[in-house]
């Protein structure tokens, strides 16, 4: 045929179209299931997000010089904040079924304030445990102002609004892909428990529901209850059988479910409330610290929000919606400095894979989750037994959960122009960094005690080595520059970088699918001008 090419054939392979929401999930946000299948899978997240509030406390606690009565009271707080800043996310934040707990990112800040030489003189540890504790409390204080001003002010809402799929990328992807350390060698410490329970979690959720067509999602759903429990018994059973007795005490931390000591510790009835190790103390060069790891934090909850609405089937979210999660956010650090949980909050990334493992994205299941974070906070014996999960069956699940969060990154390329030499380059260029720079940092401070900043003021160090030492907020950082500075003027690059995808999701106005997932309960513009 003269002047073109031949017409495609109708069987030829043609490209899947980008999809705004993702397809086949059972549950979206507003659409919640029966009450007894929304019960368990709340208890699923339960479980889930108990990995890093059990994990932090007992690293830190110790250190400060407390004992297995101290970090009882002090997982039961941090399970009672974050029971409380669940639901008021849920409620008035993002409304996204976005779990609020503790974060690994403010642990190098606490424990330089750990390491203060104030501390040091103290003979009591009971006493120098509760001085640090306070100093913790005074830094989250005053470092959650940093994302309540951003974020109900609207500032973040600005930011947010330069945000693309290109430079979504590499920020989401390294939220899941950048917590690589904390999976599989943690299996590997106990390779025994922690090999068996990824294998299995493996196959009961991707392998048994297509081989028995049940058509209930029975097990892809509630895959984590029952592997968890098959290998909890039989790591009990190694336990109770002497295969730990003459280990090394590692081994025995991550294999054995009886040395948590929180059982016999934990009281009986408690409830947590403000000021419980007593008045905080000011530090202002610890603050400025922590408001840098309140900056990160920030950072990093935005890329994990961006991952939870996709997973939750919600339209792209319009950046005041980030905006207002990030002011309800800092309000969280604030309850976690008034009642001392030795840990700022942001949102929980193994919760965020688990929406895609469970394919549910309703609010109403992490509201329920909330509720069993305060209820087992109070009755302290029975979430202590749930805490006593060994750290290597953790460490298999947060192998799925974070693989889940990195590819939901990768998801937002469907927006791209791939065949763009600008968007491989950021592309590339940001998630190298993002893991090269971060890797420099950490070996440096892991070879010498200290970061490659090191002056004799620790706060100033702090401010510069802890942003450095984060992966997505390095990749983010450098992917957000160059994709609204490099050759922005040109018209075919607002295309290339998918950015015509999300600009119509700016706000509400003409959009009803938004607005259904991210309104208010109340009206509440009046008080928040980011709303």
């Amino acid at each position: 045929m003269a002047g073109g090419g031949a017409p495609a054939k109708s069987d030829e392979p043609q490209p899947h179209p980008p999809k705004d929401q993702l397809p086949n999930i059972s549950y979206c946000i507003t659409s919640p299931p029966p009450w007894p299948e929304a019960i368990l899978l709340g208890f699923q997240h339960f479980l889930v997000m108990l990995g890093t509030t059990v994990l932090i406390p007992t690293a830190l606690v110790p250190q400060m010089g407390g004992g297995n009565n101290e970090k009882a009271r002090v997982i039961e707080t941090l399970l009672f904040v974050a029971g409380i800043n669940t639901l008021l996310q849920t409620l008035f934040g993002t409304r996204l079924p976005a779990v609020i707990g503790g974060s690994y990112t403010f642990v190098p800040t606490t424990i330089s304030i750990i390491l203060a030489g104030r501390f040091s003189g103290e003979p009591d540890p009971i006493e120098k445990f509760k001085r640090i504790m306070r100093s913790i409390q005074g830094a989250l204080i005053v470092a959650s102002t940093l994302q309540i001003v951003l974020g109900f002010s609207g500032l973040w809402r600005n930011v947010a609004r330069f945000l693309s799929p290109l430079s979504s990328v590499p920020l989401v992807s390294l939220v899941g892909f950048g917590l690589y350390e904390l999976g599989f060698p943690g299996v590997a410490k106990c390779v025994e428990i922690g090999l068996p329970q990824l294998i299995l979690i493996v196959f009961v959720s991707q392998y048994v529901p297509h081989v028995l067509h049940s058509g209930k999602n029975i097990f892809d759903r509630f895959a984590v209850i029952f592997t968890v429990v098959i290998v909890w018994i039989y790591a009990h059973l190694l336990t109770v059988g002497g295969a730990y007795n003459d280990a090394p005490p590692k081994t025995q931390i991550s294999c054995r479910t009886d040395r948590a000591g929180l059982i016999d510790s934990a009281p009986w009835i408690r409830i947590p409330y403000p000021f419980q190790w007593g008045a905080p103390s000011f530090d202002a060069g610890e603050a400025f610290a922590m408001m840098m790891a309140a900056f990160v934090a920030l950072v990093e909850s935005s890329g994990a929000f961006i991952a939870v609405y996709r997973y939750a089937s919600a339209t792209p979210l319009p950046p005041s919606i980030l905006s207002r999660g990030i002011g309800w956010q800092g309000v969280g650090i604030l309850l976690s400095g008034l009642f001392g949980t030795v840990n700022g909050s942001s949102v929980s990334v193994e919760n965020a894979g688990l929406l895609a493992l469970t394919r549910v994205g309703s609010r109403r299941v992490v509201q329920i989750s909330a509720g069993f974070m305060i209820f087992f906070s109070i009755l302290g014996k029975f979430g202590a037994v749930f805490a006593s999960i060994p750290p290597a069956i953790i460490a298999a699940l947060y192998c799925l959960f974070f693989a889940y969060v990195g590819a939901g990154g990768l998801s937002f390329l469907q927006f791209c122009n791939l065949n763009s030499f600008r968007t491989k380059f950021i592309l590339g260029f940001s998630i190298f960094l993002g893991l090269s720079v971060p890797q420099y940092f950490n070996e440096y401070t892991a070879i010498n005690g200290y970061g490659p900043v090191n002056t004799g003021a620790r706060w100033f160090n702090d401010i510069i080595n802890v942003p450095f030492q984060s992966k997505p907020f390095v990749a983010g950082v450098v992917a957000y520059f160059l994709d609204n500075t490099l050759f922005k003027r040109e018209g075919s690059i607002r295309k290339d970088r998918g950015k015509h995808w999300w600009d119509k999701y700016k706000s509400f106005k003409g959009d009803t699918r938004s607005e259904e997932f991210y309104s208010l309960p109340f009206n509440l513009n009046k008080y928040f001008p980011s709303v």
